[in-house]
């Protein structure tokens, strides 16, 4: 465009001066060229290189502009590029990541009787949070991820409220037979049971109900399914024995594991077993005995109905750091059947010896039984009742005699997950 304007001023220049020298002869004659003439050429010329030159300064700050324009546009795609990948994995850590809730609650009025001291203060109408898990999955890969779940419980006989770290744990799972732990994760037993149980926030299981052992504990664990039809499962774990609340150092390990036979579907056959000081020998402190647990459960639960029982026995698990030797065992069965959409009537039944040697009159006798409403997805209610009778030997007041605490619950209980 420049070169073009410059040509047509010079084109212009040249035929104003031919003109006139094409002039000049005939003016000679007659007379010689105005001077006014020539300088008003000089100054169409003139006015035409200035309209030359303003039309070179447009187009240089036409091409700042574009250039301007251009890095501008340049930087917004850049800025773009980089918010849509920090969008992008946001949005990804958000699709790995999974939040999940559980709460056990009850409002009850609770009788609590001893023989010889009469009720107790745990007597009363009040509400219970049992438990309130919540969990925080985050998937890595498809082998890798991690979970944290919190344990929070307020119970009102004894007016405290706790909050401990129940699981913790990173996960690798090579394969549904290879899944590995480290950290504080699922015990092989108890959880295991809860599951074909299935009214945990009614009532713990046998061994737990009775402190027979842990449902979750800090060490390294390993389980999964056999085979396509997963007719067989497992777990193990290699622990310190103090359980989830107390992630202290012990001076050996503790055992517990798990082998599970599933001869068709909703059904379990499973033996187990536990053996370990609990967390309780330490370096500067010995272990006379070990404890040691056997568990065996068969099981059948479906939408329709549960039928199950489960038995343990153990040796000296109150007596590891006593010279005394002493057994323990008991059973359960329980049962229920749905007899409408979202309605289900259930009961159980436990009986154990708590101390077969150093005090035979030590025993635990236990029943409940209830109806559930299934309020909506994740929301349950039942009303129940409860009754535990616990016997033990006592030397005083004297004479020795047998004391028993006899304990009556009725009210509500309730789940709520998500």
């Amino acid at each position: 465009m420049r070169s073009k304007l410059i040509a047509v001023a010079i084109a212009a220049g040249l035929g104003l001066t031919s003109f006139a020298a094409s002039a000049a002869p005939a003016q000679n004659r007659t007379t010689a060229a105005s001077s006014s003439e020539v300088e008003q050429l000089k100054a169409q010329l003139a006015a035409l290189q200035a309209k030359v030159e303003e039309l070179e300064q447009r187009t240089d700050a036409q091409s700042d502009i574009n250039v301007s324009t251009g890095q501008a546009v340049e930087k917004a795609t850049n800025v773009t590029t980089v918010s849509d990948k920090k969008l992008a994995a946001l949005e990804k850590a958000v699709n790995n990541t999974t939040l999940s809730g559980k709460m056990f609650f009850d409002f009850t009025s609770i009788d609590d009787k001893n023989s010889d001291k009469g009720k107790s203060d745990k007597s009363g109408i009040g509400l219970d949070v049992k438990r309130f898990y919540l969990g925080i999955d985050h998937k890595f890969n498809d082998i890798w991820s991690a979970n944290l779940t919190t344990d929070f419980n307020y119970v009102s006989s004894d007016g405290e409220t706790n909050l401990f770290v129940k699981k913790a744990y990173v996960q690798a799972k090579f394969d549904q037979a290879a899944v590995f732990r480290i950290g504080s994760a699922d015990m092989p037993w108890i959880p295991f049971a809860e599951k074909y149980y299935g009214f945990r926030y009614v009532e713990n299981t046998l061994t737990d109900r009775l402190k027979y052992g842990n449902s979750a504990d800090w060490g390294l664990h390993l389980g999964g399914d056999i085979g396509a039809s997963k007719s067989l499962n497992y777990a193990v774990s290699v622990v310190n024995g103090s359980g989830y609340k107390n992630p202290g150092r012990s001076k050996g390990v503790d055992f517990e594991g798990r082998v599970g036979f599933v001869p068709f579907d909703n059904m379990i056959v499973a033996v187990g077993g536990y053996s370990g000081h609990r967390g309780q020998e330490t370096e500067n402190t010995d272990a006379p005995n070990t404890a040691q647990r056997g568990d065996f459960m068969v099981a059948y639960a479906s939408d329709a109905f549960r039928l199950g029982a489960e038995y343990f026995t153990a040796k000296n698990w109150n007596n590891v750091l006593t010279p005394a030797t002493d057994k323990a065992d008991g059973y359960s069965f329980w049962g229920s059947v749905a007899v409408a959409d979202g309605v289900s009537l259930f009961a159980r039944y436990d009986n154990a010896k708590l101390s077969k040697t150093l005090d035979d009159a030590n025993k635990d006798v236990y029943y409940n039984a209830g109806v559930e409403f299934q309020v909506t997805k994740g929301f349950k209610l039942a009303g129940v009742w409860k009754h535990e009778k616990a016997d033990k030997s006592v030397s005083a007041p004297v004479p020795p005699h047998v004391q028993n605490v006899k304990t009556n619950e009725i009210g509500v209980f309730g789940e709520v997950s998500f």
